[in-house]
C-alpha cells in the first residue's frame, strides 16, 4: 500500500511556505504559459473569478510571491500546483510565469493533485470529500491511514465522506457556496420534504448553522407529537372495538370517542365497562 509520508505533505507545505530546498526539482524557471497544460486530475471544479481577480491585482502590485509547480512532459509542462496563480497571471496578459520544474513522476501526478487540494483551506467541502474518496478508492487507504497522512482526524474523514451521500440538490448548493459545510452536515438524515423546506429557509432567511439546527429540532418535535397522536388514536380505536362487541354504538375521531346508548341496558353496559378500566 502506498504511503504519503514526508514526501507528499512536506513538498506542498514547503512550496506554500516558500522553502524550496527539500523539493526534488530542477530549480525555478520562467516558462511560457502557452506550454502549460492544466492537471487532468485536478479535482477542483469551481474557481471564484472574483478571488482570482483579487489575486491578479496582488500579483500585479507585488509580483508572484510563490512559483507554481509543474512537471515536464515531452515539450510541454503539466501543472501540479498553483492553478489559481496560473489563471491570475493569464488574466494579466503575461506570456511567462515563474515555476518550479519538479521531478515528480507523471504516474504520481493524481495523488499530488488530490493532496494539494485537500491541504488548502479555500476549497469547498464537496471538492475535498471527492478528493478523499479518490485517494481511498485508488490508493487503498483506510480512513485511519488517510487521516494520519494528511494530518486530520478520523472523524473528519468520515464526516467529509458522508457529504457525498447528500442529494444532488444539496451538493449543488454546497458547490456554489450557497450553503456551508456546517449546513450540509446537519441536512444528512432529513427526508426530501424537510431538505427542501430547510434549503428554502436557509436562503430566504440567511439562517446560520445554529439557527438551522434549531429549525430541524422543530421538525423532530413535530414528528414526536405526531407519533404521540398516532398512539392515542390506536388506543381510542381499541376502546371503540371493545364497546362495539358489547353492542354499544361508537363514533370516533382524531381526538374523541363518542358512545351512544338507546336504553338503560346499554347505559349499564357502559358503566360496567368504564368501571373495569379503573
Amino acid at each position: 500500500m502506498k504511503k504519503l509520508g514526508r514526501g507528499l505533505g512536506a513538498i506542498l507545505e514547503d512550496v506554500e511556505a516558500g522553502y524550496l530546498k527539500s523539493i526534488p526539482n530542477k530549480g525555478i524557471q520562467e516558462i511560457e504559459i502557452n506550454k502549460i497544460k492544466t492537471n487532468p486530475y485536478q479535482p477542483r471544479k469551481h474557481f471564484d473569478e472574483e478571488s482570482i481577480k483579487e489575486l491578479a491585482n496582488s500579483i500585479k502590485k507585488h509580483g508572484l510571491m510563490q512559483p507554481i509547480i509543474v512537471i515536464e512532459n515531452n515539450d510541454e509542462y503539466i501543472l501540479v500546483a498553483g492553478e489559481r496563480r496560473l489563471r491570475a497571471i493569464k488574466s494579466l496578459g503575461e506570456n511567462k510565469i515563474k515555476a518550479i520544474v519538479s521531478d515528480i513522476s507523471l504516474k504520481d501526478l493524481r495523488e499530488y493533485a488530490l493532496i494539494e487540494n485537500i491541504q488548502r483551506e479555500d476549497l469547498n467541502a464537496l471538492e475535498i470529500a471527492s478528493s478523499l474518496k479518490a485517494l481511498i478508492d485508488e490508493f487503498g487507504f483506510t480512513h485511519e491511514e488517510l487521516a494520519k497522512n494528511i494530518g486530520k482526524s478520523r472523524a473528519y474523514i468520515s464526516n467529509m465522506l458522508r457529504l457525498l451521500n447528500l442529494p444532488e440538490k444539496v451538493k449543488e448548493k454546497l458547490a456554489q457556496n450557497k450553503i456551508s459545510y456546517g449546513h450540509a452536515k446537519i441536512l444528512l438524515g432529513l427526508d426530501n420534504e424537510q431538505i427542501d423546506k430547510t434549503l428554502k429557509r436557509i436562503e430566504e432567511d440567511n439562517l446560520s448553522v445554529r439557527e438551522t439546527e434549531n429549525l430541524i429540532k422543530t421538525y423532530k418535535k413535530s414528528e414526536n407529537k405526531k407519533n404521540e397522536n398516532d398512539e392515542i388514536k390506536e388506543e381510542i380505536l381499541e376502546l371503540a372495538l371493545k364497546l362495539k362487541k358489547l353492542g354499544i354504538k361508537v363514533e370516533i375521531g382524531k381526538d374523541f370517542l363518542k358512545m351512544k346508548f338507546k336504553n338503560e341496558t346499554d347505559l349499564e353496559k357502559i358503566r360496567e365497562f368504564l368501571n373495569k378500566l379503573n
